[in-house]
């Protein structure tokens, strides 16, 4: 049971309106609510405040997170995408009733209703100015921070910086954002969390640019999304058979190459697998730069790092 609320507000009473909130949300619906082969993933409610249409209340968006985090689910995904505020060491997340004295919701408010909640799993995901603030405790000093366990904040900026639209009506952060869920920051079997999440968010800004966080208190990484296995999964098991240890040479010999004759079908099927491999830097040729040229020559390829990595995930039985 895993629930999704997602929240874009553009309309605001007293504060500038907003142009890409709602665009946000509407791009990044779709594919939090499907796997990339179509499966079902999070159980999504959007909530959307256009400049033209009605709003969305400092109680509204109260009674959505309390929905939210009502018994019955395992994991929670909130977005926002909106003004943020700063009070008082804390961040506010801009209601479109907001004022200057109250702009919306306070993020300890959130914080209280996580503690108070039985979903054992949450990911916030925050894309509106100061929003590296959610967290702190002021009484401890800007940049300290504490999390109820299984929870994760991944916020568009540092506590002292602003969050960008596009000139196309979009937010910056966003735009990455749907980037990574569409298989930009999928591992090698596909899986999306947030730590690959916050990895391309983090590559995507410049030094000069706004600045993503991420804070976490979790012992398990749960799939935000799932897209498809960049090795197929029956031909990644074979890490262990072509490489009988994580130190083998493996050798290659043009028979490897399918356009040399005789054709060779198994070793063929073999060189093929190994392609894939090399896509994802899970081998590397040895003493040269392409696998065509290591069969052609006869010598070989070993595994990476990461393909040892993944190595040891096959022999453990965890793939």
């Amino acid at each position: 049971m895993k629930r999704a609320l997602l929240v874009g507000i553009d309309q605001y009473d007293e504060f500038p309106q907003l142009n890409g909130c709602v665009n946000d949300v509407a791009a990044l619906h779709p594919l939090l609510a499907r796997n990339e082969d179509g499966s079902p993933n999070l159980d999504c409610r959007v909530a959307k405040a256009p400049q033209a249409g009605p709003g969305i209340s400092r109680d509204d968006l109260l009674t959505l997170l309390d929905d939210l985090f009502a018994p019955g689910s395992d994991f929670a995904l909130f977005y926002f995408a909106g003004h943020g505020a700063p009070q008082r060491g804390d961040v506010a997340l801009a209601t479109s009733d907001g004022t200057s004295a109250t702009p919306g919701v306070r993020f300890s408010e959130i914080l209280e209703r996580i503690v108070e909640s039985e979903v054992k799993e949450t990911v916030i995901i925050l894309d509106c100015c100061f929003s590296g603030g959610a967290t702190t405790i002021a009484a401890l000093g800007a940049d300290r921070a504490i999390l109820p366990k299984g929870t994760a904040v991944l916020t568009a900026s540092r506590g002292d910086q602003v969050s960008l639209e596009t000139a196309s009506g979009r937010g910056q952060f966003s735009t990455y954002f749907e980037g990574a869920l569409d298989g930009g920051a999928a591992d090698v079997l596909g899986h999306v969390n947030v730590s690959g999440l916050y990895a391309y968010l983090a590559e995507s800004f410049g030094a000069w640019e706004q600045r993503p966080t991420l804070k976490a208190n979790i012992d398990r990484h749960h799939d935000i999304r799932v897209c498809d296995s960049r090795v197929p999964k029956p031909v990644l098991r074979k890490l262990t058979q072509w490489f009988p240890t994580p130190d083998h040479v493996l050798r290659l010999d043009p028979s490897f190459e399918p356009t040399e004759e005789p054709s060779h079908p198994e070793n063929e099927a073999i060189f093929e697998g190994l392609q894939k491999y090399r896509a994802c830097r899970l081998i590397e040729p040895v003493g040269e730069d392409h696998l065509y040229y290591a069969a052609m020559r006869s010598t070989g390829c070993v595994l990476t790092p990461l393909g040892k990595h993944y190595w040891r995930l096959v022999e453990a039985n965890r793939v």
